[in-house]
């Protein structure tokens, strides 16, 4: 069967024909397809996968790691970013090893299209000591998934599946199988006891991933997605890895005179590196994200003949693309076509209607006559809140930190301190915040702009839309203090009175800014 597909749909499908059993994941571009494709699947439905979202990363990396103790297959889905809230499960994962497949996939987001930075996740896989996978096509990605349930449950090791935006959010021509693999049974791990990180069985654990690493580099050098194929110059070497791969063939037109070693399973098969340096005189290093392979090629030395992100032969940052690899091999290619003024890129927006214009609206208001007032703004569609015409916010850092930053500001005096939430990235990191101003009743109003999805990336489902004073409550806010708004423009007033009178209160208020988000209600119309 063929298919067109985006890549994080090619990977879903990959995952489910499979035998997939469990999708975990929390919305976040470049990786929300992969998610709403399995959720919109009909196989899916047909075999009970599950497929809901998780309230974050962590949570999701850890259930999906409890449906790989059962001896079922089960996938995580997170951007970058997201890595980082999962770390403490997504490591651990790598020392207790798995029972079913398990494959953490992670979509990285270069030259920041919708991200706070461009983290490369093949450090994070080289730090848990896993596998990694990092397609160069669509069709790769789909048959991946299958190759790293067996890689996975042949080495009792979770599988990283390293996708990027410009592969995530392309399409191409997929060829399927036929007919879709069975799930597995549920079975038992063979020693249980290895889930229990106990000091005395961690430390045991811990010595057989060390050991697994030479079969881990074995697997890289014998796998059919890493391949070394030589050209007649060999005044120059290429290292080309994952979707870098297609730049680089796309630079040269189809046909490279140099040798080629392309790179789609990690650790470095190291036996083709050194046959691919002892023949060239120099080594072009053409990566996707952060200089990974090129730093482990220079070693502390710094051999002048690695060429990459480092040496300023490729941009150190941002997203690369075939006419910027052939510039950097002095190809003669014409120079892109300037965008014309109509098309240019603007200034995102929230959008007309949107509840969240009237909440800003009523809070910048009341936030009139306090020379020392700062707001702490988080991760969402609110964050436009720091534009014009608003300029509401004073920080936007990473999920959550909205309040805790509010609390630290408190603490040094400031006041008064402001945090700005949404509905869904409160349940995922906001209420531990929470409990540490409840502890305290740490001086600071916490609005949270409940617009009952999680609107930036799509209007998937938030957990604790609807219930969050209650919520709040039961975390220990006094619920004289918990105050719920409706942004809209004839209670304009009404709610910066409201808001003036918690931000004159000397401990901690919460006020619940609630109202459907626009676009939700266009589609439910």
């Amino acid at each position: 069967m063929k298919k067109i597909l985006l890549g994080d749909e090619a990977f879903a499908q990959g995952a489910l024909d499979a035998g997939l059993s469990g999708c975990y994941a929390y919305p976040g571009t470049p990786s929300t397809e992969i998610m709403e494709y399995i959720q919109a699947s009909a196989l899916a439905k047909d075999r009970g996968v599950h497929r809901e979202w998780s309230s974050n990363e962590k949570t999701a990396m850890e259930e999906a790691l409890g449906v790989s103790y059962a001896g079922k297959r089960a996938i995580v889905c997170m951007k970058h970013v997201g890595l980082n809230v999962a770390g403490d499960g997504f490591v651990n994962a790598a020392v207790t090893g798995t029972n079913g497949g398990l494959i953490v996939a992670v979509a990285d987001d270069p030259s920041m299209h919708s991200s706070q930075n461009e983290q490369d996740s093949r450090a994070y896989a080289q730090f848990a000591m896993i596998p990694c996978l990092e397609p160069s096509s669509q069709q790769e990605a789909y048959d991946m998934a299958a190759y790293a349930f067996d890689l996975s449950e042949k080495h009792q090791t979770p599988v990283m599946m390293r996708l990027t935006t410009r592969l995530s959010h392309s399409r191409a021509n997929i060829e399927t199988k036929d007919a879709p693999a069975p799930q597995n049974e549920r079975r038992e791990p063979e020693n249980p006891r290895r889930f229990i990180l106990l000091p005395a069985i961690a430390k045991n654990n811990v010595k057989k991933l060390c050991e697994k690493q030479a079969d881990f580099v074995k697997l890289s050098e014998c796998s059919g997605y890493n391949k070394l194929v030589w050209g007649n110059d060999t005044s120059l070497g290429i290292v080309a890895t994952g979707i870098a791969y297609n730049y680089v063939m796309e630079a040269f037109g189809g046909d490279c005179p140099h040798p080629v070693l392309k790179i789609s399973q990690y650790p470095l098969p190291k036996a083709q590196l050194v046959k691919l340096v002892g023949a060239c005189d120099k080594i072009m290093v053409v990566e996707e994200g952060a200089p990974f392979v090129e730093s482990q090629l220079r070693t502390p030395l710094e051999d002048p003949r690695i060429l990459g992100r480092l040496t300023g032969a490729l941009p150190r940052t941002g997203e690369l693309n075939p006419y910027i690899v052939a510039k950097a091999f002095k190809l003669d290619v014409p120079e892109p076509r300037p965008i014309p003024e109509l098309v240019k890129n603007r200034p995102p927006r929230l959008c007309d209607g949107c509840p969240h214009i009237n909440t800003y609206q009523a809070l910048t208001e009341a936030l009139k006559g306090y020379d020392s007032a700062k707001v702490f703004g988080d991760i969402g569609c609110y964050t436009l809140g720091a534009l014009p015409p608003f300029n509401a916010i004073s920080s936007c850092v990473d999920m959550g930190a909205s309040i805790t930053m509010a609390k630290g500001a408190s603490d040094a005096g400031i006041h008064p301190a402001v945090a700005v939430i949404g509905d869904s990235t409160f349940t995922h990191s906001g209420m531990t915040g929470i409990l540490d101003a409840v502890w305290e009743n740490s001086k600071i109003t916490v609005m949270i702009l409940d617009n009952g999805t999680t609107g930036m990336t799509g209007g998937q489902t938030s957990i604790g839309a609807g219930s969050l004073e209650r919520i709040c409550q039961g975390l220990g806010v006094d619920p004289d203090h918990i105050k719920s708004i409706v942004p809209l423009p004839k209670n304009h007033e009404e709610n910066v009175k409201t808001i003036k009178a918690e931000l004159d209160y000397p401990g901690l208020s919460v006020i619940v800014s609630k109202r459907e988000c626009i676009q939700t209600l266009k589609k439910k119309k």
